[in-house]
């Protein structure tokens, strides 16, 4: 029986020898790594500028607090994503206003936006739920006309483009994760990218509580003036240089992924008793985060045998994610809803199980899954 872990870092001796050499020095933050790494991350989107942060919320969140997003504002969030995405919105004293998703990509549900919008909308909200981007042309041109912000969450989606311009460079700026198991790793950490360097400029002093300059800029030490309003949501000189060391193998990672996802695709695509996502399309370019299939109605309430049956056949699986937002605990009680408001995201959360395609498995580890799954759909149900 194989071991195949859902996720894990890949970490090399070049990550291990950036980091010691980092160690060896006398600055571990306000240093040139940081700023190596934003212009490595930037040139690799094609942004005008990239702001390293402490994680993905935190970027989510200086937008939102630069927006100068309050209470009675309004934000359309997706109902089927992470919840640090409609976090991000309520740090700020603000209401997430949830939209469905679409049952081809569990992206945000394009159609269903314009209803929600109130006067008191702000923003919206997009994810490029596991990697596959959504219609930016189409949520950008909403936004147009109704005078909004556009914020994207592109934790799961670097790589991703839709028209050939990579998401994160649609809306107004685009936030990332570089959580353990994302495409590459800083241990934790994110990064904000956006078209608007005057916008840049604001969240590098908002991340660094509002200090008009860091320690290098200082003439006298210890001497600056506050400026902002701010939180401490500084990237590490750490984190940055692992973060180097991975974009220069950003392409192979990714490379791996889309042939991992393509073998899983190829040997479940058409098996009775699950639906897949679209993989991609004309004006998509995937990140194949990974990939995720959603069990037919009928055998949707025993999902956890067939996780189980997969487990122990040593294949590690996820969901994403285990609940639309809006049915939280903590937001049905802020926000009661009926229960049946999101029946898409519902379908996703409750009834898809996600499989490995990161680049440390190989084409064998995606012929054997294939087999297990099957296997399993047969022996469970």
């Amino acid at each position: 029986m194989r071991k195949i872990l859902f996720g894990r870092p890949i970490i090399g001796d070049e990550e291990r020898n950036a980091v010691q050499k980092v160690l060896q020095g006398t600055m571990l933050v306000h240093g040139p790594i940081a700023k190596e790494f934003e212009a490595d991350f930037a040139s690799y989107t094609g942004a005008n500028a990239a702001v390293s942060v402490s994680s993905c919320t935190a970027g989510l969140h200086l937008c939102y607090f630069d927006m100068g997003l309050k209470a009675g504002d309004e934000v359309i969030v997706p109902a089927q994503t992470h919840v640090a995405t409609a976090h991000a919105v309520e740090l700020c004293g603000a209401k997430p206003v949830f939209v469905d998703a679409e049952i081809k990509s569990g992206n945000i549900d394009i159609d269903k936006i314009e209803e929600r919008i109130t006067s008191r909308t702000k923003a919206i909200s997009v994810v490029h739920f596991l990697g596959l981007p959504v219609a930016m042309d189409k949520v950008c041109a909403i936004a147009e006309k109704h005078g909004l912000k556009v914020i994207e969450d592109c934790a799961l989606a670097i790589g991703g483009r839709y028209k050939g311009r990579h998401v994160g460079l649609w809306g107004d700026a685009g936030a990332y994760s570089f959580y353990p198991v994302k495409h590459i790793t800083t241990a934790e950490g994110g990064v904000v990218i956006t078209k608007h360097e005057d916008l840049a400029k604001r969240l590098v002093h908002k991340k660094a509580f509002g200090v008009d300059r860091n320690v290098t800029e200082r003439k006298e030490p210890g001497i600056y003036d506050v400026t902002d309003l701010g939180f401490n949501y500084r990237m590490n000189e750490l984190q940055a240089a692992i973060g180097i060391e991975q974009m220069k193998r950003i392409d192979g990672f990714l490379e791996k992924r889309k042939a991992n996802f393509e073998a899983l695709y190829a040997g479940l695509e058409g098996v009775e008793g699950i639906t897949l996502f679209e993989k991609a399309g004309e004006d998509f370019t995937n990140s194949y985060y990974c990939f995720s299939m959603i069990l037919n109605e009928d055998i949707r309430q025993d999902r956890s045998k067939l996780v189980k049956f997969i487990n122990d056949q040593g294949v590690g699986t996820s969901v994403y994610y285990p609940s639309p937002v809006p049915y939280f605990t903590y937001y049905k009680e802020k926000y009661p809803v009926t229960g049946d408001e999101f029946p898409v995201a519902s379908a996703i959360s409750y009834g898809s199980i996600a499989l490995p395609v990161a680049p440390h498995l190989d084409i064998e580890d995606m012929e054997y899954i294939v087999e297990v799954v099957k296997k399993g759909l047969k022996e469970v149900f």
